[in-house]
């Protein structure tokens, strides 16, 4: 990996044909259109081949091209399946095939952060990495008072291909306008570098992470081990044992997904108002469950920093939604930036968009499921041009927040959890519960 700087030039390539890539199509609907082809069909084929050439290329890339469509579920679920089924599977092989780095460079990555003794900081250290991502990788290690501990390495170069990817990504603007019309890019593409620029910086993690350990140290649902040692590359925690959350989805009885499926949406709703911060990043690898029960919480990387919890419009039009007040709800939406001013929508369309979604905050216990999500994709993923979801925008204050629940709600289905989740929301989310007579249970 310690090459990817010098790739630079091959990327910048590589994203430099999606202009390109887009005239030519624009050109080829012009000349249809004179052929007698309908504006509206005309205008699909555009959207789909400039999907199709934008997932295919985003594909290829690592670094910011492949955080940025990890980051923007909204992208790949307004597609259809056919275009983005084989863009997530291009994700997962890049995830899944990364390199792990050499020992040698293991050892000068951690003898340029810890200095030439680091050893002595070590019991055992396992060159073999645990885990790779897509900007370090983890190994095991025996802290030198014979804590078993977690060793997150940086590549060398990622920062360097991470943001020079973002900055080319931020030119591609027009290009997603194509795809979400109602959809402000820049902002959220301005937005997403700052985030992954954070991620780079482990001191910046490992701060988030110890604030997280200290504030759930004692809780009996959720467990999140703290940080031992940090700097910019190189971060050491506590080693978390348990059953990856992925086996408890594969093979844990129904009781078991129940009760992971609430502990995860009590850990995410919780931590704004508990912490300041939302864990951004809710992926089954970064959940284990321990031999106690609790949930343990790993890779604090990408987090929200809500310093005044969760955002009060979220939980109050959440409430005036299921009270069927659509003109106050789409009112709240133009405020909030989710429609903006130029844009028109029906009412209908969107409340028969979002009731999906927000039924599980309407009866006492909701129960996810493959088929349920698949449903709601299916809505998402038409491209003519009055589908209500082309004709929304995402505000950057919520670009991860949405990342979060995006996420969420696909961990949750694939549990096949049931539970009330509605007392969780009452419980963590600020205006769901503020009707008359109603008190809010603090924390």
């Amino acid at each position: 990996m310690s090459d990817l700087p010098h790739r630079a030039m091959a990327r910048s390539a590589k994203l430099a044909t999606l202009p390109l890539g887009f005239a030519g199509r624009t050109a080829l609907g012009l000349g249809r259109r004179l052929g007698g082809a309908s504006a509206e069909l005309v205008a699909h084929e555009i959207q789909r081949r400039t999907a199709d050439q934008i997932f295919k290329v985003l594909g290829e890339l690592k670094g910011g091209a492949m955080k940025l469509g990890q980051a923007l579920s909204i992208f790949e679920a307004a597609l259809p399946s056919e275009i983005a089924g084989p863009y997530r599977a291009t994700l997962t092989r890049l995830q899944d095939a990364a390199p792990p780095l050499p020992a040698g460079t293991v050892h000068r990555v951690l003898a340029e952060q810890l200095g030439d003794d680091w050893r002595d900081n070590f019991r055992e250290f396992d060159d073999s990495p645990s885990a790779a991502a897509s900007i370090g990788q983890v190994h095991r290690a025996v802290w030198h008072d014979g804590r078993p501990v977690a060793v997150k390495i940086q590549y060398p170069g990622a920062g360097k291909a991470l943001i020079s990817d973002f900055n080319q990504l931020a030119r591609l603007g027009k290009l997603f306008s194509v795809l979400l019309p109602g959809l402000d890019i820049k902002p959220v593409l301005g937005e997403l570098k700052d985030r992954v620029a954070e991620e780079l910086d482990y001191l910046r993690e490992a701060e988030a992470q110890h604030a997280f350990a200290q504030e759930f140290r004692d809780d009996p649902d959720c467990y999140v081990p703290d940080v031992i040692a940090a700097n910019e590359q190189v971060l050491v925690t506590e080693w978390l044992t348990g059953t990856p959350l992925s086996k408890i989805i594969e093979s844990g009885s129904k009781a078991e997904r129940d009760l992971a499926g609430l502990r995860l949406v009590r850990f995410l709703f919780s931590s704004p108002s508990r912490v300041g911060m939302l864990h951004a990043d809710p992926h089954p690898g970064n959940f284990r469950v321990m031999d106690d029960g609790r949930l343990g919480v790993l890779d604090f990387g990408a987090v929200s920093r809500l310093p005044d919890g969760y955002p009060r419009a979220f939980g109050t039009l959440t409430r005036i939604f299921n009270q069927g007040d659509m003109e106050t709800v789409v009112r709240g939406l133009r405020e909030e930036g989710f429609i903006r001013p130029h844009i028109e929508v029906d009412a209908d369309a969107l409340r028969a968009f979002l009731a999906p979604y927000v039924e599980p905050t309407r009866v006492e216990e909701f129960t996810f499921s493959r088929e349920w999500l698949r449903r709601q994709a299916a809505a998402v993923a038409d491209l003519r041009p009055n589908n209500i979801v082309r004709q929304l925008n995402l505000p950057p204050s919520y670009v991860l927040i949405h990342r979060v629940h995006a996420a969420g709600v696909g961990v949750l289905c694939q549990l096949g959890t049931t539970a009330r989740f509605r007392d969780e929301v009452a419980r963590w989310v600020p205006g769901f519960a503020d009707e008359p007579g109603q008190e809010r249970p603090g924390h």
